[in-house]
């Protein structure tokens, strides 16, 4: 009689057929597209997914759910089970394995390695159509907050630079199993760059912007932006911008923050 897994790495699987029915509803894949799984565990929305994708990609670490699906999907030509970590997977080079320019993501991401995880993804950003991610409730919010929220912060930002995130669906603790203590909801990013002339060089020294304006959340930007420039200067782009007195970051939108940027280039 074959042994339970016991999951390891953070893992909640999905069982609730209600909400696994829920999410692949959400989840807008187009006809013929490459789909990248992150995390497929036992298998319960890659089942559903490969019957929808061009060429279904999972990417597992855990070597006993690799060798389960592996066995279980070897006779599917589009299905490919990766026995791999998300943030060494090169997502350019599957790309142009599959003949494609771009994918789309799909994942359950274990909570404690959730900010690495979209960092990844969105350093691959060129190469992804569009994300379903499912993640912590509590980060989700955060995600997706507008400027001015409690939850808008750097991670909003960042990510709000090249997509348009939205939470599509909440997903309680029972969904799961073994359950989690805290809620999920699943997130839905169009892939959309804010700053489309802007060339990588650019757009990278923004980002690393954007995480000096939100270094201390509780100090105003040109105390926050001591660290990378004069107070003299950071003085004189805040009044160039129009952001006198100085605000926050959290209170101000991306392109106001892009205005400061290009004011202290």
């Amino acid at each position: 009689m074959p042994r339970a897994h016991h999951p390891k790495l953070g893992q909640h699987f999905l069982r609730d057929p209600q909400f696994i029915a829920r999410i692949e509803e959400a989840v807008l894949l187009e006809p013929s597209e490459l789909l990248v799984e992150i995390g497929p565990g036992r298998g319960e929305m890659t089942r559903r997914l490969a019957a929808r994708a061009s060429h279904l990609v999972a990417i597992e670490l855990d070597p006993a759910l690799v060798a389960t699906l592996q066995a279980e999907f070897q006779g599917n030509p589009h299905v490919e089970i990766l026995h791999a970590d998300i943030l060494k997977t090169d997502i350019p080079t599957l790309c142009s394995r599959h003949g494609v320019e771009r994918c789309f993501v799909f994942g359950n991401l274990p909570y404690y390695i959730t900010s690495p995880i979209l960092l990844r993804l969105f350093a691959a950003r060129s190469y992804i159509r569009r994300m379903a991610l499912l993640m912590q409730r509590e980060v989700a919010e955060r995600v997706a907050a507008s400027p001015g929220s409690r939850d808008y912060g750097s991670l909003s930002a960042l990510v709000q630079c090249d997509s348009e995130p939205r939470i599509a669906l909440a997903v309680p603790p029972g969904a799961f199993s073994p359950a989690p203590k805290v809620h999920s909801a699943l997130v839905d990013f169009r892939m959309t760059p804010r700053f489309p002339g802007w060339n990588e060089l650019t757009h990278q020294d923004f980002l690393t912007f954007v995480q000096d304006c939100f270094a201390q959340k509780r100090k105003n930007l040109l105390n926050n932006l001591g660290a990378a420039y004069s107070r003299a200067r950071a003085l004189n782009a805040l009044r160039a911008a129009g952001l006198e007195p100085p605000p926050r970051a959290e209170q101000l939108s991306l392109e106001q923050l892009a205005s400061l940027f290009q004011f202290l280039r």
